[in-house]
């Protein structure tokens, strides 16, 4: 039996990390989501629990998210993480804990410039559900400020919309 594949993907809130995550969910690797996670045991970002409380909220659920990530790869099974992880750091960590699991990390950046994040978030500020956490232009200013690229040594595939190309890694 080959290594299961631990699909990490890269890219700032907008960037379409949720979309890709739940198309291969549906080619059958297993989805595993903080945010919908954090939104389930919190409720909104901004509405349910102070915009500044997201980061203490956050972290016990990234521990739990990576032990689902861990069992998952042990047993074989194949798994993509729909996180951001915008720090070389995290990407590293992540990486780290695959290969401990006997899974084969695969980094997928979703590269989606300023003026296209606006558009897309306008229209999900709109939401309500777990994956629409509202971003203001400023925020997302703040974003881009600590969100580091992926260094060519990454080696991170860029998504531009060919699901079959990430999916083809996995195999």
């Amino acid at each position: 039996m080959s290594q299961p594949a631990a699909v990490l993907l890269i890219g700032i809130t907008g960037s379409g990390k949720t979309r890709l995550a739940q198309a291969l969910a549906e080619c059958g690797l297993i989805r595993l989501s903080v945010d919908e996670e954090v939104h389930r045991l919190h409720g909104r970002y901004g509405v349910d629990y102070p915009e500044h409380g997201y980061f203490e909220r956050e972290a016990p659920v990234i521990d739990a998210v990576r032990a689902q990530l861990v069992r998952h790869l042990r047993a074989g099974r194949s798994v993509v993480l729909d996180h951001g992880l915008w720090l070389r750091s995290d990407r590293d960590e992540w990486k780290k804990t695959a290969r401990a699991a006997g899974g084969r990390p695969q980094l997928v950046y979703l590269p989606v410039g300023k003026e296209e994040l606006l558009r897309r978030l306008a229209k999900r500020n709109e939401r309500q559900d777990a994956n629409a956490l509202a971003v203001t232009p400023e925020a997302l200013d703040d974003f881009f400020a600590r969100f580091e690229p992926p260094a060519d040594d990454e080696d991170a595939t860029e998504y531009h919309g060919d699901i079959d190309a990430v999916y083809s890694m996995t195999q």
